[in-house]
């Protein structure tokens, strides 16, 4: 099966992003990691392996972009509203870093978007938000309401992310 790394900077977080392709052709799947999860967690835990007949028979390229959790939702050092801007950051580069990459590379004009735990917030979360990028979503579990991150703080970014 075909693995490759990508690290680049992205400006919607200031800061270097890693991520893993899995496969040489299909339809793209953005595949979130866990809570706190790093981009290589798919791989290191036998998941990818599972799909490797879709991927080597090009039916899907699987991306597993890093997270930033740990920054954003799961930082109790600062403020609530940062965390959700933290995250709104997130987003931007899944949008215009990742799933560009994926569009241009596959040809397709739709992602689908997965993941297990926290992940699977982000697949849906993503999958609500952006119903003209993504086609599909999985979510396997999930964490869905994020009140418990924001400590009572309440704004319109924190209703759009719920």
């Amino acid at each position: 099966m075909k693995e490759t790394y990508h690290k680049w900077y992205t400006q919607y977080l200031d800061r270097k992003m890693e991520m893993l392709v899995f496969g040489h052709a299909g339809f793209p799947v953005i595949l979130f990691p866990t809570s706190k999860g790093r981009f290589y967690q798919y791989r290191d835990f036998m998941l990818i392996e599972s799909a490797s007949w879709f991927v080597d028979n090009g039916l899907i390229r699987i991306y597993c972009p890093d997270s930033v959790d740990a920054d954003s939702w799961y930082n109790d050092s600062i403020h609530p509203a940062d965390r959700v801007n933290t995250h709104n950051g997130y987003e931007n580069v899944i949008i215009h870093d990742v799933a560009a990459m994926a569009r241009e590379e596959t040809g397709h004009s739709k992602v689908a978007t997965a993941g297990c735990s926290f992940g699977g917030y982000h697949a849906v979360n993503l999958a609500l938000r952006h119903p003209d990028l993504v086609g599909y979503a999985f979510s396997m579990g999930g964490a869905f309401d994020i009140r418990q991150f924001i400590d009572g703080y309440y704004d319109d970014n924190c209703y759009y992310n719920e």
